[in-house]
């Protein structure tokens, strides 16, 4: 039986076909997983693992740099706006939770050649853990500047 042109037309789209990656294919539309919240977050509330949940999205609808990829990354942080249930939250939509409050008490750790000096004093801004924040010294009433260390206090450095 001779082979015609049909059989061997299909034979080769088939093997073209087969060839090519799952989602490559024309008329499949590569997919991406991303965190989107449950319900509505809104600003200042802290997000958690179960307000959250993945959903796939068509990869040439999102614009990938400017959204968050991973579920990990967010849990633990902070919504700066309002988080829409369903919709990938951008990038710039949150950041990381307060160590310093502004009003609150916070404590001012000098250290030098193996002398640490600590004293109480009033945040004057909030601060993330590397921000550069402003407190008055309760003692003195001087207002010092310092950069807030994980444990929540103020590292002043010698002027």
């Amino acid at each position: 039986m001779k082979p015609t042109i049909r059989s061997l037309l299909a034979g080769w789209v088939a093997a073209v076909l087969l060839s090519v990656p799952a989602g490559v294919r024309a008329g499949e539309p590569e997919a991406i997983a991303l965190p989107v919240p449950r319900v509505t977050i809104y600003p200042g509330d802290m997000i958690s693992a179960d307000a959250l949940y993945e959903r796939m999205f068509i990869a040439r609808t999102v614009a990938r740099a400017t959204v968050m990829e991973s579920q990990n990354a967010l849990i633990g942080r902070v919504a700066r706006r309002t988080l829409l249930p369903n919709q990938p939250i951008a990038a710039n939509a949150i950041r990381d939770a307060h160590v310093i409050a502004q009003g609150k008490q916070a404590f001012l750790v000098f250290k030098t050649d193996g002398l640490t000096i600590t004293s109480a004093a009033v945040a004057l801004q909030n601060g993330g853990v590397g921000d550069t924040v402003s407190a008055r010294n309760a003692d003195s009433g001087i207002i010092v500047r310092g950069t807030v260390q994980a444990d929540g206090t103020i590292r002043v450095d010698a002027q």
